[in-house]
C-alpha cells in the first residue's frame, strides 16, 4: 500500500505522512524543498520516497506522475499550497499567479491524472485540501481564498460523479479553520483565532478520510462558523470577512 502526499515538507501534510506510515502505508511525500524532506523522512516509519519538485508547473505534476504511476498507489493527498495578506491591487502578480499555479493547478492536475487510474482500477482515495476560506469571499486575502473555492467546489464536484456512477473510488476535501503551521509566516498573518494543532487535523482528517466522508471540517467552533456563512446575506459576508482578515496584520 502506497500513499503520495504534496505539500509534505510541513504542517498537514507532514503529519499525515506521520500518520499513514505508522499505519502501515510507504509513503511518497512530494515538496520543493528536499532537505526539509529528508528530515521528514527521518521520523518516518516503512518505506519512503522523496520527490522535490515544484508542482505549480503542470509539466512537473505530469512528470512526478510519470515517475509513480506504475507503483500501487491507494492514496493522493493534495495538500500543497500557501496564501498571501493584501490588498489585490497591491499584492504582487508573480506571487499570486504561482499561487494559483500551486493552490488550483497542481491538484487539478494530479486529481485528473490519478483519478483516471483509480477509476480503472475502482479503488483509491483522494483528499484534496481547501479551507473554511471557502465560504467566504475574503477580502485582504482574495486570491487565496478565491482557490480554496475552486478545490472546494471540483471536489465536490467529481464526488457527485462518482456517486452517480457506483464507483468506490473516493474524493474528499478537507476544509480546516485556522492551524499552527508555517501558512501564517508565508501569508504574513497571524490568526486571531485559537489555532487547532497540524496533527490533531491531519488525524481527524484521515479518519473521516477513511470513513468517506467527503466534506470534512475539523473544530466545533468553525463547523459552526460554516453553517452560519449559508445563512447570511453575502454582502454582509463580506464586510464580517473583512473585520476578520483586518485582525490578521501584523
Amino acid at each position: 500500500m502506497k500513499a503520495l502526499i504534496t505539500g509534505a515538507s510541513s504542517g498537514i501534510g507532514k503529519d499525515i505522512a506521520v500518520i499513514l506510515s505508522d499505519m502501515g502505508y510507504d509513503v511518497i511525500i512530494v515538496a520543493r524543498n528536499r532537505k526539509k524532506l529528508e528530515k521528514v523522512a527521518k521520523g518516518l516509519s516503512g518505506n519512503v520516497e522523496i520527490i522535490d519538485t515544484d508542482i505549480s508547473s503542470t509539466f512537473n505534476c505530469m512528470k512526478l506522475y510519470n515517475k509513480v504511476k506504475k507503483e500501487d498507489i491507494e492514496i493522493v493527498i493534495n495538500n500543497a499550497g500557501f496564501g498571501l495578506f493584501g490588498k489585490f491591487d497591491e499584492t504582487k502578480i508573480d506571487k499570486e499567479m504561482d499561487m494559483i499555479d500551486t493552490n488550483i493547478k497542481g491538484a487539478h492536475t494530479l486529481t485528473k491524472l490519478f483519478l483516471k487510474d483509480f477509476k480503472d482500477r475502482n479503488r483509491g482515495y483522494i483528499l484534496n485540501v481547501s479551507s473554511s476560506a471557502a465560504f467566504l469571499s475574503g477580502p485582504l486575502m482574495s486570491t487565496y481564498y478565491a482557490t480554496k473555492v475552486y478545490v472546494l467546489h471540483l471536489t465536490e464536484a467529481i464526488n457527485e460523479e462518482l456517486r452517480r456512477e457506483n464507483s468506490n473510488v473516493y474524493i474528499g476535501v478537507l476544509c480546516p479553520g485556522p492551524v499552527d503551521t508555517n501558512f501564517n509566516k508565508i501569508a504574513g498573518v497571524e490568526f486571531n483565532l485559537k489555532s487547532m494543532t497540524s496533527s490533531s487535523v491531519a488525524k481527524y482528517a484521515i479518519d473521516k478520510m477513511f470513513k468517506r466522508k467527503m466534506l470534512i471540517i475539523p473544530g466545533i467552533k468553525i463547523k459552526l462558523g460554516v453553517f452560519i456563512t449559508r445563512l447570511l446575506p453575502r454582502k454582509l459576508m463580506s464586510k464580517i470577512s473583512y473585520g476578520i482578515q483586518k485582525k490578521k496584520i501584523k
